[in-house]
C-alpha cells in the first residue's frame, strides 16, 4: 500500500471509532491485521490513545474528603449502608465530565470532494453530449440540404425528360442577330398549356453583369410581352428554366436589359431571335 493510501486509511477515522470500541468485530479485526502490517498504522493508534488518556485526566474530578470517607466506610462495614452508597450517586453526578466521542471530519470532508468530482464529471459530460448532439443536428441539416437539393434535381430532370417526350411541346431555336453571331437560345413552347421553358445548358450567351439580365419577350398580335429575365452566369447554366406563360406568339427574342427587366424591349439591345 502506497503511503498515500495509507494516509487516507488514517484520515477515515476508523481509528479513533477502534480506540473507542465502537465499530464491529469484523472492523476491529480489520484494524488490527492493518496495524500488524504498517508501522504507521501502529503509531497513529498509539498517540489516539494517549490523546484520549490525556484528556481523561485532564477532565477528571478529585472527590471530595467527605465523599472519600464515605465510601472507604461502605467497604470495612460490607456495603451495609446502601443510603450512602445512594447519596454518593447523587453528589457525584453533577461533577461528571461526559466524554463526547471525537468525531471524524475527514470522512466528510473526501465525501464532500467526491460530490464535487462527480457533479464536474456530470456536468463535463453535459457539456460533451450537447456539443454531439449539435453535431448531430449539424450533420442531419446537412444531410437534409442535400436531399433536398437531390431531389429537386430529380424533379427538375423529370420535367425536362416530361419536356421534350411530350407532343404538344414545340422547340424554337433562337439564332444570333450580327452584333453576336455566335449566340443562340433553345426554348420550349407548348401553347396548348401556355409553357415556356429555356433550355440554359444550351444556350450560348455572353455572361451578364450584376447590373444587367437577359430578358426574353414574345410578340404578341404585333405587341411584346415581357415573359422574365434570366442570367447567363455559368452558376445558373444547367437544366431548364420555367419563363412566364404565353398561348399565341409569332415570334421570341431576348434582349439585355437592367436588372430585374424592363416594361419594354430596348431593339438595339436584341441578341437574339426566332420567328415561328
Amino acid at each position: 500500500m502506497r503511503v498515500e493510501d495509507i494516509r487516507a486509511y488514517i484520515e477515515t477515522g476508523i481509528l479513533e471509532l477502534y480506540v473507542l470500541g465502537d465499530i464491529s468485530p469484523e472492523e476491529k479485526l480489520q484494524v488490527e491485521g492493518m496495524a500488524e502490517k504498517y508501522p504507521e498504522i501502529k503509531a497513529e493508534i498509539a498517540e489516539i490513545e494517549k490523546a484520549l488518556e490525556a484528556y481523561a485526566l485532564q477532565n477528571a474530578v478529585e472527590p471530595s474528603n467527605q465523599l472519600r470517607e464515605q465510601v472507604l466506610n461502605s467497604l470495612t462495614t460490607g456495603f451495609a449502608n446502601n443510603n450512602n452508597i445512594t447519596e454518593l450517586k447523587k453528589d457525584t453526578v453533577d461533577n461528571i465530565v461526559p466524554f463526547t466521542k471525537a468525531k471524524s471530519v475527514n470522512f466528510y470532508k473526501y465525501a464532500f470532494a467526491a460530490s464535487v468530482l462527480a457533479l464536474v464529471a456530470c456536468i463535463w459530460g453535459l457539456i460533451s453530449l450537447n456539443s454531439q448532439l449539435e453535431q448531430s443536428n449539424s450533420v442531419i441539416a446537412s444531410l437534409q440540404v442535400k436531399n433536398q437539393s437531390f431531389a429537386n434535381r430529380v424533379n427538375l430532370l423529370d420535367n425536362e425528360v416530361n419536356v421534350f417526350h411530350d407532343p404538344e411541346i414545340k422547340l424554337v431555336k433562337l439564332q444570333g442577330l450580327p452584333k453576336a453571331p455566335g449566340a443562340k437560345l433553345t426554348l420550349a413552347w407548348s401553347p396548348q398549356k401556355k409553357r415556356v421553358m429555356i433550355d440554359l445548358q444550351d444556350m450560348k450567351l455572353a455572361a451578364n453583369d450584376e447590373a444587367h439580365q437577359y430578358q426574353l419577350w414574345a410578340i404578341v398580335d404585333g405587341k411584346p410581352v415581357d415573359l422574365g429575365v434570366f442570367d447567363a452566369a455559368k452558376s445558373d447554366t444547367t437544366g431548364m428554366k420555367e419563363m412566364k406563360s404565353v398561348a399565341n406568339a409569332v415570334m421570341f427574342a431576348v434582349t439585355l436589359e437592367k436588372r430585374g427587366g424592363v416594361s419594354s424591349p430596348t431593339m438595339d439591345q436584341m441578341v437574339v431571335y426566332a420567328k415561328i
